[in-house]
């Protein structure tokens, strides 16, 4: 009895390590994209081109567009033990953000399902 009361603790204790460091990458809906991020304050990257980030983004968005020369290096500065929450307009060129982290080695990362477009279709602001 005592040996599976040990167990027990020990199953507990790992679950609950696991549940507070999420891995992987997670494709969410705006509503949870948006109740994620108020949680966990993690790093948000806007994908798209500078122009598209200056008509609206989401709030505290760091812009590194996916197809600029430099966007293995600047992604290489954020920290790849915290989240990322990544998003484009509709989902494609976040799609290929989320290759490139992984690749590099980023443990968590939160993809907006539908983008931009289906932020303000739910109603979550830009700015």
């Amino acid at each position: 009895m005592k040996k599976l009361i040990v167990l027990f603790v020990l199953t507990l204790s790992l679950y609950s390590c696991e549940a507070q460091q999420k891995k992987g990458v997670e494709r969410v809906a705006p509503a949870e994209f948006a109740k994620e991020m108020a949680a966990d304050k993690g790093q948000v990257v806007d994908v798209r081109t500078p122009k598209e980030f200056k008509s609206g983004h989401i709030a505290g968005a760091v812009n590194i567009h996916l197809y600029d020369a430099d966007f293995g290096q600047r992604i290489d500065k954020l920290d790849k033990k915290k989240t990322v929450y990544v998003y484009c307009k509709a989902g494609g060129r976040s799609a290929e953000a989320v290759e490139s982290l992984k690749s590099k080695g980023f443990q968590h990362i939160v993809e907006l399902d539908g983008g931009t477009d289906a932020w303000t279709d739910a109603g979550k602001p830009l700015e």
